[in-house]
């Protein structure tokens, strides 16, 4: 009795663009799929297209992956392989099961459009199938320009999807396909089936956009004889409008929702959900709870609508649940250089940030201050004189205060002040004196944020504000 194959999965991305959300949802599932079986998670750069791959798009792909924390076993790029894709293409085309095509692009669009006319589903005639191989070797000599098709059988190709079920598809339907290029230059279907089969992947995840390539890859294995491995096409990842994720409703690259300040937790928790549905009614789930609970049965077969809303949610809970240290170091790095952020700072706002790109306006109070108007500082129709004298009593027990009071401390040596007076009419205009704003944290945090000498600093600015006549 033989033993199961050992599970290996792939993310393949094409280095032709930014590593879209999307591909970072697919990684993510085949990387916890990789890790739930203790299996092994490969990365494939597919740059064959030369005119459009990049080295930065590379480099965004693998920043993107090692940031969501999904470290790969293997790496490969397909320009590498470029002379293994040759020996395969060599072989079908010396086996008879694939073709040298000299159609014109004018003669195509002709097939095309009579098909059409005929009511039928355009696919490639087969004019060239029928050449004599001598002739064809003799056409390729004289540099007449070609592609390679792969024959394809008139007989019904089927596999059982992991999340969908038993598909199936007709070859009679679909014409002879194009495998390679002038120059034995593979097309995607042919070089990720090479691919996939020698780099032994057991299980292709991937979205359902990719479906009608599977019968494609499917009888290019079976021309090399190749044993086809699982297959499981996941749902697309949709707008609000149940249209295909783009731009017009939210940001595609990863890179533009790590630069908006969102966390990798987040990120993580908020993309497995996309698609797919734990056990229980949870959530808030860790990376090793996924792997624990991931099953791709439990992936759903329709669309998943993307919700920026929930995925605000998910990073509110993460930056709350964050360590001080942690989240100072992160909020450093979105605020300007020279603002020096301290934990009580960061604390103020921690439980009103969605995204870590919102602090540098939450913070700003702590390092600019606003240019209120003196009618701010009343609470109410207070008078201003008796917002002056409110204003001095607060001054007079913050100065009582250690340099560096816990929020603690500062609640009860001003609450003591106080006394049994009408804390609105002095906390407000403590408050407002030390944010310059109507909206801020409350004044102990901001007094524990600052310390004892730029709260008293501040009063006293608001102070020489109320000397100020006030206009009407």
């Amino acid at each position: 009795m033989t033993s199961e194959k050992k599970v290996r999965v792939r993310i393949a991305p094409s280095p032709t663009g930014s590593f879209h959300i999307g591909n970072a949802r697919t990684a993510l599932f085949n990387w916890l799929f990789a890790q739930a079986h203790g299996g092994e998670f490969i990365l494939r750069i597919e740059d064959t297209d030369k005119e459009r791959s990049q080295k930065k798009f590379e480099e965004d792909i693998i920043y993107g992956l090692k940031w969501l924390g999904l470290e790969w076993d293997e790496f490969y790029r397909q320009s590498d392989r470029t002379e293994i894709y040759k020996d395969y293409l060599g072989q079908l085309l010396q086996s008879g099961k694939a073709y040298y095509c000299f159609c014109s692009k004018e003669e195509l669009e002709e097939q095309r459009q009579a098909m059409l006319v005929q009511g039928l589903a355009p696919k490639y005639s087969g004019k060239c199938r029928t050449l004599n191989p001598d002739d064809a070797l003799q056409k390729v000599k004289n540099e007449e320009a070609y592609v390679v098709r792969l024959k394809i059988p008139d007989v019904k190709v089927s596999f059982q999807d992991i999340i969908r079920g038993h598909i199936e598809f007709d070859g009679a339907l679909m014409g002879d396909i194009v495998i390679a290029k002038e120059g034995g230059e593979p097309l995607y279907n042919f070089a990720v089936t090479v691919d996939d089969t020698l780099s032994g992947i057991t299980h292709i995840i991937r979205g359902e956009d990719h479906i009608s390539n599977t019968p494609r890859q499917i009888f290019i294995m079976q021309a090399l004889g190749f044993e086809p491995p699982q297959f499981a096409h996941l749902p697309m990842i949709l707008n609000p409008d149940r249209s295909k994720i783009s731009k017009r409703y939210n940001s595609v690259a990863l890179t533009d929702y790590i630069k908006q300040g969102y966390v990798k937790e987040a990120l993580v928790n908020f993309l497995a959900l996309i698609g797919w549905h734990p056990k229980g009614d949870e959530e808030v789930m860790g990376v090793q709870e996924l792997i624990k609970q991931f099953d791709l049965k439990k992936a759903q077969k329709g669309g998943a609508v993307f919700s920026q809303e929930k995925l605000d949610w998910f990073n509110n809970h993460y930056i709350k649940a964050m360590g001080d240290e942690e989240l100072l170091t992160l909020a450093q790095s979105f605020v300007p250089k020279v603002w020096k952020l301290n934990t009580a700072m960061v604390n103020t706002v921690r439980g009103r940030v969605n995204r870590l790109d919102e602090l540098e306006d939450l913070l700003r109070f702590y390092f600019e201050i606003p240019d209120y108007p003196v009618t701010l500082l009343r609470w109410k129709d207070m008078n201003l004189g008796v917002v002056e004298l409110n204003l001095n009593k607060m001054k007079d027990a913050i100065g009582n205060l250690d340099t560096h009071s816990s929020g603690d401390a500062i609640e009860k040596e001003l609450l003591g002040a106080i006394g049994n007076g009408k804390r609105g009419e002095m906390l407000w205009p403590l408050r407002v004196a030390l944010s310059g704003q109507e909206n801020s944290p409350g004044p102990f945090e901001i007094i524990e944020a600052l310390g004892k000498q730029e709260s008293l600093r501040r009063i006293n600015l608001a102070l020489q504000r109320l000397d100020i006549p006030e206009t009407h």
